[in-house]
C-alpha cells in the first residue's frame, strides 16, 4: 500500500515521542487537486470507522478508505531539501507532478 523509508520512520517515531502521541496511529491523508496533483496531510491520531492500519517499517498507519487509491504505491520520506532543512515528502505514481528517478538516481 505505502512504503516508509527508514529516515522517514525515525523520525516519525522521533515527532510522536515530543508530541506524546506514541499511543496514537500515524494517519494519512490525499486529495486530489484542480489540477490533477495530489494535497497530502498528516498527524497523528485515534482509527476511526472508515480506516485502515497498515505497517511499514514499524510504523502503523491509518488511511482512510476515501484515501486509498490516491496512496496506493506511495512511498514516505524525509530527505535533506537544503543545507540542514529537512521535510518529509511523498512519491507517489498517482500524483501527475510525480517524476521517477533517473536511471543515475535510482
Amino acid at each position: 500500500m505505502i512504503t516508509i523509508t527508514p529516515n522517514a520512520a525515525k523520525q516519525i517515531r522521533k515527532a510522536s515521542e515530543q508530541a506524546d502521541a506514541e499511543d496514537m496511529y500515524l494517519r494519512l491523508a490525499a486529495k486530489r487537486e484542480d489540477g490533477g496533483g495530489i494535497e497530502y496531510g498528516m498527524g497523528f491520531d485515534d482509527m476511526g470507522g472508515q480506516d485502515q492500519i497498515y505497517t511499514s517499517e514499524g510504523v502503523d498507519v491509518l488511511i482512510s478508505d476515501s484515501c486509498k487509491e490516491l496512496l496506493a504505491g506511495a512511498t514516505l520520506d524525509y530527505v535533506e531539501i537544503s543545507d540542514g532543512k529537512y521535510e518529509f515528502i511523498f512519491v507517489n505514481p498517482n500524483d501527475t507532478r510525480h517524476q521517477a528517478p533517473k536511471p543515475d538516481q535510482a
